[in-house]
Formats: C-alpha cells, sequence, structure tokens
C-alpha cells in the first residue's frame, strides 16, 4: 500500500507539472508582453524549468519503490515533499484562493509522505 500511495504521489505531481508547463506557454506566455526579447525568452525557460524539475521529482517518486533502498526511498520522499510543499504554499500565497496547482501539489505532499 505505502508503494502505491507513493506512486500515485508521483502521478499527481507528473499531471500537475505538466499542466503549469502548458498553462505557462498558453496562457501566461501567449498573453504577455515582456521587454527586451531575451528576458521574455529567459522567464520562458525558467519556467519551465521548473516545470521539468518537478516532472524529475514526479518519476522519482513513481520509481522509487523498485530502487530496492530504504535511504533513497526516505531521501527521495524527504525532498520531493519539500520541493512540492514550498511550491503548493508559494501558489497558494500568489493566488489567494482555491486553486488546482497548490491543491495538486499539496495531494502530492500528502501521498508522498503517507507512502513513507
Amino acid at each position: 500500500m505505502r508503494d502505491l500511495l507513493l506512486q500515485g504521489a508521483g502521478v499527481i505531481a507528473i499531471l500537475v507539472s505538466i499542466a503549469h508547463g502548458v498553462i505557462g506557454e498558453t496562457k501566461v506566455f501567449a498573453r504577455g508582453t515582456v521587454e527586451p526579447p531575451r528576458l521574455r525568452t529567459l522567464l520562458r525557460l525558467v519556467w519551465q524549468a521548473g516545470t521539468v524539475a518537478w516532472i524529475a521529482c514526479g518519476v522519482l517518486l513513481v520509481a522509487a519503490p523498485w530502487m530496492g533502498s530504504d535511504v533513497a526511498r526516505h531521501w527521495i520522499i524527504a525532498t520531493s515533499a519539500a520541493v512540492f510543499g514550498f511550491a503548493a504554499i508559494a501558489n497558494a500565497l500568489a493566488t489567494r484562493t482555491v486553486h488546482l496547482g497548490w491543491i495538486g501539489m499539496s495531494a502530492a505532499v500528502a501521498l508522498a509522505v503517507a507512502g513513507y
């Protein structure tokens, strides 16, 4: 059961991360104007770096049960919980309303910690 909780956390994290990347490209950067163009490129790349990092954490959560190492499992869970927890808190503070971003990341944290 612990493994399923951990893998569920990883799947949720991956889905929320993909949504973050797609919404960033289709809603945020498609409408916004940032000058100079180099700065716009930098902001897009930084935005997508977060997306890629969150997907990587999600993949590690899915793979952790098959690693055969309790130490690796615990470090993956602790690191992912810290990363997703910070993202959830930052999103909640920024939106100040019910938002799927912080709800999804909070769910990933809760499942990961439950699968510890």
